[in-house]
């Protein structure tokens, strides 16, 4: 039926296939009867026309869609055949379908995912931070706590740190205005540590009623990426400074984290075991993110031009829905999938990575691993019983589970084979609190 595929590259593949038109000339009669039917030609009522006439308006296109049909199932016969992994759309090539009577042959070029050779997962090491929690980490953890339960009254001097602001602002790239909240205001805390010092530096020792025209050169690796490497003018009206008023640590306090007996002790002892548990999880994540670099890193492959692009746009799509749930307006900013190739092309090789060795190595989560991953995802929810209950009751609901439950496996995997050197970590550099 076709000739040996064609390697033109790692990634590129050729094949020739041909097409007899012998086996699908009752097909195209059938559709000639079925468009006879209903065929609207001047001259004849309907179904009424010669067959020579529907032929001759009809033919070409009628022909052609059949011819189409054909390479297509022809083409996914030959990927069958030969287990190709295929991505993106085949390039095919042939003559001028209503033009062609007689038997012919099509060129498909596409291109498949590339072969990914055996790591030597020795040649890898990974950093395993320890972290022992003191009682200072567990006093600032509290204070962080009194922060987020905390009330501001308005006060009637200038700015500083860890006070909140009401602003009104512009903003101008290039001249032209970027960002207005008109006759909104914008509420934040001076110091937080989501937004960029520099910016709320400019902001401390302002008054009410001040205004406060800057500029700021944003980071090249800033996000979102429309204003990386951008200078952006800003003009600032401050119309109130609110101070900070932390709550007692007291029984209501302790209440109100859970604490049903309101006992401060015991609150303590419980943020105390969170805070361990979410060290754990923090180092398993700091390895995560060390294995999922060093695999990649330690594999060389040519990438499909069409992943790249795939992802590119995935990433796109997903940055603006982001923007969109935080309140943001996406329709004026000018994104393109271009300005995500580089990390596009990271996220797909190690998709391709992991896939690899999750196959060769049996990495496949278990419906035990799926069951504890849910489990605690739904440790999270005020009815964890529930939670568990909704992820079963859909079988796509288990695929995020399963996904990181198969990740864990092959971070488990490479652990046991590469180097492992223990280093000292503070409590904030691993909760990034710096």
């Amino acid at each position: 039926m076709t000739q040996a595929v064609e390697k033109i590259s790692d990634i590129e593949r050729k094949v020739k296939g041909k097409i007899i038109i012998a086996p699908l000339e009752n097909e195209i009669k059938q559709k000639f009867k079925q468009v006879s039917r209903n065929a609207r030609i001047q001259g004849f009522r309907p179904g009424k026309a010669p067959m020579t006439i529907i032929e001759k308006q009809y033919g070409p296109d009628i022909r052609s869609e059949v011819y189409s049909r054909a390479i297509e199932i022809q083409f996914g016969q030959i990927v069958q055949e030969n287990k190709l992994n295929i991505v993106g759309r085949p390039e095919i090539t042939h003559d001028p379908l209503p033009e062609i009577k007689n038997d012919f042959e099509f060129i498909a070029t596409f291109e498949v995912l590339p072969e990914v050779k055996d790591i030597d997962l020795k040649k890898i090491e990974i950093t395993h931070p320890e972290v022992k929690l003191s009682k200072k980490d567990l006093q600032s953890t509290i204070e962080t706590m009194q922060k987020q339960r905390a009330t501001f009254k308005k006060v009637d001097r200038a700015s500083k740190i860890g006070d909140r602001v009401h602003v009104r602002l512009e903003s101008y790239i290039d001249e032209k205005i970027a960002e207005s909240t008109g006759s909104e205001s914008l509420n934040f805390i001076l110091g937080d540590k989501n937004r960029l010092e520099v910016f709320d530096n400019e902001l401390v020792g302002l008054k009410a009623s001040d205004v406060k025209d800057f500029e700021i050169h944003y980071p090249k690796d800033y996000e979102p990426p429309q204003l990386a490497d951008k200078k952006v003018k800003y003009s600032v009206a401050i119309s109130e400074v609110n101070e900070i008023e932390l709550p007692m640590l007291d029984e209501a306090f302790a209440k109100s984290l859970g604490i049903d007996s309101g006992d401060v002790e015991e609150m303590k002892k419980q943020i105390e075991v969170s805070l361990t548990e979410e060290v754990d999880k923090r180092v398993k994540l700091k390895q995560k993110d060390q294995v999922f670099v060093e695999l990649v890193k330690h594999v060389k492959f040519d990438l499909p031009k069409s992943v790249i692009e795939n992802e590119s746009y995935r990433l796109m799509q997903q940055m603006l829905e982001n923007i969109e749930r935080q309140g943001g307006k996406v329709k004026d900013l000018k994104l393109e999938p271009s300005m995500f190739y580089a990390r596009a092309e990271q996220t797909a090789r190690l998709r391709i990575v992991l896939a690899h060795l999750v196959d060769k190595e049996k990495l496949h989560a278990t419906e035990e691993q799926v069951k504890a991953k849910i489990e605690e995802f739904a440790q999270s929810y005020d009815d964890p019983v529930e939670a568990v209950k909704w992820f079963y009751e859909k079988q796509e609901r288990l695929n995020e589970p399963a996904a990181l439950a198969t990740e864990d496996n092959v971070v488990n995997f490479v652990l046991r084979s590469c180097k492992v050197k223990q280093e000292k970590v503070s409590f904030d550099d691993l909760m990034g609190n710096k």
